[in-house]
């Protein structure tokens, strides 16, 4: 699953998502409840258990350390956070002043900071930036 964003009028502003951050934090916890921590196979493929993506976003618009903090806590450090680099302007977001373009790395690279900060080290970061 994703999570998003780390503030309901940030979710809103974006993707027009009121209450986005109550329920994707009610539904990730109970997922967690559900499957448990990520279990790979031996050949590194995921066989059960949760794996929560995150795209970072221009002027940290998604909140990125509040979500890795939140997750952390709530979840434990233990869980494995995918975090995303690919995000791109598209459709009204090239209109908008703090959307329409590419991320950064210093960006990015605050946004690993902070998955170490939370210890989430058992995630998976995107070197391809730039």
């Amino acid at each position: 699953p994703d999570a998003k964003y780390s503030d309901n009028k940030n979710a809103l502003r974006t993707s027009k998502m009121p209450r986005y951050v109550d329920h994707n934090q009610i539904t990730l916890r109970e997922m967690h409840r559900q499957v448990g921590p990520l279990q790979l196979d031996e050949e590194g493929i995921a066989r059960r258990g949760l794996l929560i993506r995150h795209l970072v976003m221009p002027e940290d618009i998604a909140g990125t350390r509040e979500v890795l903090r939140w997750i952390a806590e709530e979840l434990g450090p233990g869980t494995p956070v995918s975090l995303m680099d690919q995000y791109f302007p598209a459709w009204k977001a090239v209109n908008d002043p703090v959307l329409n373009r590419r991320l950064t790395w210093t960006e990015y690279s605050a946004a690993i900071d902070a998955l170490e900060e939370f210890q989430l080290d058992a995630g998976y970061v995107q070197e391809d930036l730039m």
